[in-house]
């Protein structure tokens, strides 16, 4: 079923350097002999702006198989908030314009939707009976929208049980699937580092979120002067795919890592180049304000790069990973950081403890089992399974 088939990917983030779960499974899927089309958000000069619609299909460069979609609509896309009924009947129209152009380019329709996007902005229904629909939230439903969008899937599938238990009313069966990494995570080798190198700490991200939490970030920088804390991701607007946030207090938080001699902010590369750099790292750090995060400390798809290294992460309390301290080292407090400057302070201290032979061969053994790979093929399973129920039941 996941062979030789054609798959519309959508996600809410546009194809770029910086790989998220959306982008690894559309390349995943591509190795895996299917034709697979990356539907980036809809290009948009401001909310109001009316002009010219279009869809633009060009390979994505890194594999034969996999193209991005680039698209703009020809109606205000402010009807999402101010003309709902209207917007949905437009929407109609484009779905229907972008299948045919996948049509034109594949030869066939889609036959498989793979929705990563909470917005509800493509109703499954929309793409008409006959496709199998996949819906995959990978970050916590925060409003009706992202509820809805769920309407209609075949089967759902998510990082952590929280988000799955949102979706309990529809019928769709529910699977808990780990977030997956790609294979060239364990392909990097490790440099050469003498006695004298000073302690490195790795941290991945958009350091434009809002959702970090600065203070306490801040703090544990300053308290470690000894240790080179280096930095892959956005840190100033237009640098991500992914998003982020901008606002004086962001921006005031950027300067102060920027006169932080022990940060280096290397900006946004590729995931490649990331698989290597981490290599260098002595442990990892995440530190997010639960209250204001996106993912409410759930999961984090970094996490499982982090754990293919071998070395220890230290981190705000992260629910999937709450009875697993061999893999994480967090707070156990939900509500707060307050503690997560001295446990920094205890493990870096006691790295040798933390980054033992017996603890990196665990980390490394947990993040292979979850390779993109190996979770396309538990995923075809389940659909496999659910499909033979559907025909048994009909």
């Amino acid at each position: 079923m996941l062979s030789n088939n054609v798959i519309l990917v959508v996600s809410p983030q546009e194809w770029g350097k910086m790989f998220v779960a959306k982008h690894h499974y559309a390349l995943e899927l591509a190795k895996r002999g299917n034709k697979v089309f990356f539907l980036n958000p809809p290009v948009q000069d401001s909310l109001y702006h009316v002009g010219k619609g279009f869809v633009k299909i060009e390979p994505s460069g890194i594999h034969n198989e996999l193209f991005v979609i680039h698209h703009k609509l020809n109606f205000p896309y402010v009807l999402k908030f101010k003309g709902k009924g209207l917007f949905r009947f437009l929407m109609k129209g484009h779905i229907k314009n972008l299948l045919a152009h996948i049509k034109k380019t594949a030869g066939i329709e889609p036959g498989i939707i793979w929705m990563f996007d909470q917005g509800n902005m493509y109703p499954f229904k929309f793409f008409g009976a006959q496709k199998y629909k996949v819906f995959h939230p990978v970050d916590e439903p925060l409003n009706e929208q992202a509820l809805l969008s769920a309407q209609g899937a075949d089967i759902i599938f998510s990082v952590t049980d929280e988000i799955l238990k949102k979706y309990q009313h529809y019928p769709a069966p529910k699977v808990f699937m780990h977030h997956g990494i790609a294979e060239y995570f364990f392909s990097q080798l490790a440099p050469e580092r003498s006695e004298d190198d000073p302690v490195r700490v790795g941290v991945s991200g958009n350091l434009t979120r809002p959702d970090i939490d600065m203070d306490i970030f801040l703090q544990i920088i300053r308290e470690n002067p000894e240790v080179i804390f280096e930095c892959w991701g956005s840190y100033h607007a237009g640098q991500s795919n992914l998003g982020g946030g901008s606002s004086d207090v962001i921006a005031s938080f950027i300067k102060k890592l920027q006169a932080c001699k022990n940060v280096v902010l290397h900006g946004p590369v590729t995931s490649q180049q990331l698989a290597q750099e981490f290599q260098r790292m002595d442990a990892f750090l995440i530190c997010y304000d639960v209250n204001r995060d996106q993912s409410r400390g759930t999961n984090y798809h970094k996490i499982m790069e982090y754990l293919s290294t071998g070395k220890v992460t230290i981190s705000n309390n992260v629910t999937t990973y709450r009875s697993m301290p061999h893999l994480v080292q967090m707070v156990q407090e939900r509500d707060n950081n307050l503690k997560l400057p001295a446990l920094f302070k205890q493990v870096i201290s006691n790295l040798n403890e933390y980054n033992s032979p017996d603890l990196q061969r665990r980390r490394k053994e947990f993040a292979w089992a979850n390779l993109y790979s190996s979770n396309l093929q538990q995923i075809e399973n389940k659909m496999a399974e659910q499909l033979k129920h559907h025909s048994q039941q009909a």
